[in-house]
């Protein structure tokens, strides 16, 4: 594995930490949406009704949405894992090199504190 390498696995990993966040909060958006129809479902009136309805559509609309975005996260990150464990195999003392190589520079900062 080259610096180049490295480089786009790290990317990688804040990339894919990022969309899992984002799944995370999006559905506790949805979550709380859902709660506030809950809430709000003894409210009477034409203007409610149909708010209600725009809402439950848009949410049904956003859980799609978030099943195809965790499918393809699963499918990245499958693709990632399957990537790195050929690279290894292929080069496995780089592996061990590199591995050792940032154990020993995350010991020296542990060190220093």
């Amino acid at each position: 594995m080259n610096e180049g390498s490295a480089m786009r696995t790290a990317d990688a990993n804040r990339f894919q930490n990022a969309k899992d966040q984002l799944v995370v909060d999006f559905r506790a958006a949805v979550t709380d949406a859902e709660e506030l129809l809950r809430a709000t479902a003894g409210e009477a009136g034409g203007k409610a009704n149909a708010a209600r309805a725009k809402i439950e559509e848009s949410l049904r609309q956003a859980r799609s949405k978030l099943a195809e975005v965790e499918e393809n996260v699963a499918t990245k990150a499958r693709d990632a894992a399957k990537a790195t464990d050929e690279m290894v195999h292929e080069h496995p003392w780089k592996a061990v090199g590199i591995a050792a190589t940032v154990g020993f520079l995350l010991g020296m900062l542990i060190q220093r504190r």
